[in-house]
C-alpha cells in the first residue's frame, strides 16, 4: 500500500509538473488541462478505492455492489447539483401551498435576487416577509405610502406598542388609523433584504394585517404582475 501511494503522489505531481508547463498553450497530450486534470484527480481516486477494496479480501460479489452503491451516491449528488434551481422552485411551491405568503419562488435576473408570489384566496397578494428576523405575513398593498404593521406583529418583532405615541394618521381600508414610526434593522422578503428601514406600527385594534407598503416596494428595482403572480425585483 506504502508503495501504491508513493506511485500515486508520484503520477499526480507529474501531472500538476505538466499542467504548469503547458499552461500557456492551453492543452496537455492533445487534451484541454481542465480535461487533462480531471482524468489525473479522477484516475488517482479511482486506484486508491480499487487498491482500498482488494486488500479488503471481501469478495468481488460483495465489491462490485459496494462499488455501484457508491457510483449510484455520486450520480445521485452529480444530479441534484445539476438541478438544484429546478429543485429550489419545487421547494418553494410546496411551502407556498402549505405556508400562506410564501415565495412561490426564488430566483435570480441579471445578478438581482427575485422573489414570485402567489394571489391568496382573499384576492390579494400576500408575503410572508421577515422584520427583524421575525416572520410577519403582510399583504402587498401599493396603495399605502409606507409598511404598516399591526402591533402584535410589531410586538413579536421587537417593537413594545405600549412606549410609542401613535400620534400620525394612516388610510386603510378600514378607514383611518394611528400609527407610530419604528426604524427595523432590517426587512426581508427571500433574497430581498432591505436594513434600517422606517416603518409604522399602527395603535392597537386599528389594523387587521400587516401591510406591506411602498416604502419597500419603491426601493425595487421593478414589479409586475401576470395573473394570479406578482414577481418583485431587486
Amino acid at each position: 500500500m506504502n508503495r501504491l501511494f508513493w506511485i500515486v503522489m508520484a503520477v499526480i505531481g507529474t501531472g500538476l509538473v505538466l499542467l504548469m508547463l503547458n499552461d500557456s498553450a492551453g492543452r496537455t497530450f492533445g487534451m484541454d488541462n481542465n480535461d487533462f486534470s480531471r482524468v489525473i484527480w479522477l484516475g488517482a481516486l479511482g486506484t486508491l478505492i480499487g487498491a482500498s477494496l482488494l486488500r479488503s479480501g471481501r469478495p468481488m460479489g460483495d465489491m462490485a455492489r459496494n462499488l455501484g452503491v457508491w457510483a449510484a451516491i455520486v450520480l445521485v449528488l452529480i444530479a441534484g447539483y445539476q438541478y438544484r434551481y429546478e429543485l429550489q422552485d419545487v421547494a418553494s411551491r410546496v411551502s407556498a401551498g402549505l405556508v400562506p405568503g410564501s415565495p412561490l419562488a426564488l430566483g435570480v435576473d441579471n445578478g438581482h435576487a427575485t422573489v414570485t408570489l402567489d394571489k391568496a384566496d382573499s384576492g390579494h397578494f400576500e408575503a410572508r416577509i421577515l422584520v427583524n428576523g421575525t416572520p410577519v405575513r403582510a399583504v402587498v398593498d401599493t396603495g399605502a405610502t409606507s409598511t404598516v404593521l399591526t402591533s402584535d406583529d410589531a410586538l413579536a418583532a421587537g417593537f413594545n406598542p405600549a412606549v410609542l405615541n401613535f400620534t400620525i394618521p394612516v388610510s386603510t381600508a378600514n378607514g383611518v388609523a394611528r400609527a407610530a414610526v419604528v426604524r427595523t434593522d432590517q426587512v426581508a422578503i427571500g433574497g430581498i433584504v432591505r436594513k434600517d428601514m422606517p416603518v409604522m406600527v399602527a395603535a392597537p385594534g386599528m389594523l387587521g394585517q400587516s401591510l406591506l407598503g411602498m416604502n419597500f416596494i419603491g426601493s425595487l428595482s421593478g414589479f409586475d404582475v401576470r395573473g394570479d403572480r406578482m414577481i418583485l425585483r431587486d
